[in-house]
């Protein structure tokens, strides 16, 4: 009986629901003809009347402070909705209708039934674009302590936010410990070390990290066989502890290179003992994958201490030995701050064949691929390029194609040419980038801007050209024109990843929701009247009473605007006009 009552509920449940989706007109109009018959028993006309005498009696006062409280009402909302606007990119009010009111009168989601019936083609562009709303390190992050950090001094300001630096404790943790750790006490502490959000106490870690191992060695050499003096003596110090120190005490990058040089020689050690033994086991193995990590993560900053240094032809050989070294570790990705380097020696021809190797249409794209493709084949032309010259005779080959380069530049990450042309002030990278999303475009460019200025007629090449690409795919969450359908995933990441003094640059471009400009609409209507009502009270008075009285009137037959005026008139008792007697008899 139970099952029975709560299958009929459920089944009235559904119908009333069906009828509210499907026959909402029929309702209003059944609710309508109702109220007209029931009007005599409803007495609706002398309520009418009672309502009109009564507000007949209001002083112009009442309608100034009515008028007066529903502006201020509605700019109210109007600033929250802006706020919320701002800070989410949706509307407060639409947002709760789709979710708390469509559910009740029976709406569909849309998006279920869109991907029940999707093509093979639109899941693998599905997938793709979730692919493309990974986070990724940055491979040209800053230091810590010797930049981060000065920065917050400097300006009282966090450049970091904490989902950023959460990611990064990830990326540490997962690089730099292993399963067997806890067999050495100094990478036990260091194991824990990365898992503090208090950057004293994981400095406080390393610390103690190096003191344990040096007091190990001065213990332990004295009571053991004179057979293995020699191999304790050059047990190497606990590496990782190096890096932490570097990444966060260090306050300069020369202060930092000297500790990424004690890591080294740590590192290295470690590194050469677990390849011997990396095939005596999972537990060997999984130990040399972490050497291998930190060896490689060691080698790269070194690299990038001596191009924050000036020493770029030092910086280029170390990474390339280091790509050598290890070519199959592409999550670093190494090749972009070679590509850096380059740039800035003006080995443009070096740079063309790293991208040779790099822009390849099997390996993801990164913004500084395909905008230092488009700065080498601007590069070509930029110095002669004029817009008048080229509207009158065409674009030659070569100003052609690197227009498509730009193109394609945009396409892939639209937001970095406003950067490039200084129309939005730049900050500092962060340490985790989404591609083709704003962080990804400020990190290209905080290091880039400088080269594309270098080459002469590059930016106005850029400027005249870089809008051009939107009229090529004028939808593009929808479909793109090189590359997938932009990902519509990026302005909710990068508000994660970026500081909140920053604004988030958003494409494409919303519109106003409906609500923030009805609000608009309203407030200022309001306004208008509380101002003519305070100006004006005696004249908007009567306009009140004469637009009160033909609503509630029975007479529609006289609902007209020559019937608003002669009340107006007699009300303020105006003369009748004098009649000409040009044309008496």
């Amino acid at each position: 009986m139970a099952e029975a009552g709560t299958g009929f509920l459920e089944q009235l449940k559904s119908c009333i629901v069906w009828s509210w989706t499907y026959l909402w007109t029929v309702w209003f109009f059944i609710v309508l003809f109702l109220v007209y018959i029931l009007r005599v028993p409803l007495k609706i006309n002398d309520n009418l009347s009672t309502v009109s005498m009564f507000l007949n009696t209001l002083t112009p006062k009442f309608y100034v402070a009515l008028t007066g409280t529903s502006s201020l009402i509605s700019g109210l909302i109007l600033i929250f909705e802006w706020w919320y606007f701002r800070k989410y990119g949706t509307s407060f009010i639409e947002q709760v209708s789709v979710s708390h009111l469509r559910p009740l009168l029976g709406g569909v989601d849309n998006n279920s039934s869109n991907n029940a019936n999707s093509s093979n083609g639109d899941s693998d562009s599905n997938r793709q674009s979730v692919s493309e709303c990974k986070v990724w390190r940055n491979p040209l992050n800053l230091f810590r302590g010797a930049e981060y950090n000065r920065y917050t001094w400097v300006t009282g300001r966090e450049p970091l936010t904490y989902y950023d630096m959460n990611l990064s404790a990830q990326d540490h943790q997962t690089f730099f410990t292993c399963d067997s750790d806890h067999l050495r006490p100094a990478d036990a502490i260091m194991q824990k070390a990365w898992r503090e959000r208090n950057p004293q106490a994981r400095i406080s870690a390393a610390h103690e990290a190096l003191e344990i191992n040096e007091i190990r060695s001065r213990v332990e050499v004295p009571l053991i066989a004179s057979s293995t003096i020699w191999e304790i003596k050059l047990l190497p110090k606990c590496a990782t502890a190096y890096i932490l120190l570097a990444e966060e005490e260090a306050t300069t990058i020369a202060e930092a290179e000297k500790l990424f040089k004690q890591a080294l020689k740590a590192g290295d050690g470690c590194y050469r003992r677990s390849q011997q033994l990396q095939h005596h086991g999972s537990q060997y193995e999984a130990q040399h994958r972490r050497d291998t990590n930190v060896l490689v993560y060691i080698k790269r900053r070194l690299a990038m201490c001596a191009r924050r240094l000036g020493r770029t032809r030092e910086a280029v050989k170390m990474m390339r030995d280091l790509m050598k070294e290890f070519p199959l570790l592409s999550m670093f990705n190494i090749h972009e701050n070679l590509l850096e380097a380059l740039l800035e020696l003006q080995a443009y021809a070096d740079v063309q064949a790293v991208l040779a190797k790099y822009d390849d249409i099997s390996l993801p794209k990164s913004a500084t691929i395909c905008y230092t493709a488009a700065l080498l084949k601007a590069r070509a032309v930029s110095d002669k390029f004029s817009p008048e010259a080229a509207s009158r005779r065409g674009l030659s080959t070569a100003e052609m194609n690197a227009v498509e380069a730009i193109h394609r530049a945009v396409e892939f990450n639209p937001h970095v040419p406003k950067y490039l042309l200084e129309m939005k002030s730049l900050i500092l990278p962060p340490e985790h980038i989404l591609k083709r999303g704003d962080s990804e475009a400020i990190a290209y460019a905080f290091f880039h801007l400088a080269h594309w200025k270098r080459v002469e007629g590059a930016l106005n090449l850029l400027h005249c050209t870089w809008e051009g690409t939107f009229r090529m795919i004028p939808y593009p969450l929808e479909k793109g024109h090189l590359f997938y359908p932009y990902p519509i995933c990026t302005e909710t990441a990068d508000r994660e990843l970026l500081p909140s003094f920053h604004e988030v640059s958003v494409y494409p471009k919303k519109e106003l929701p409906f609500f923030i400009l009805f609000t608009a609409g309203l407030c200022s209507f309001t306004a208008m009247l509380a101002l003519l009502t305070h100006q004006f009270p005696e004249l908007m008075g009567v306009f009140a009473k004469a637009m009160i009285d033909i609503f509630c009137s029975t007479e529609f037959r006289d609902w007209n605007c020559k019937s608003i005026f002669m009340r107006v008139e007699d009300e303020l008792e105006i003369p009748p006009a004098p009649q000409s007697h040009h044309f008496q008899n």
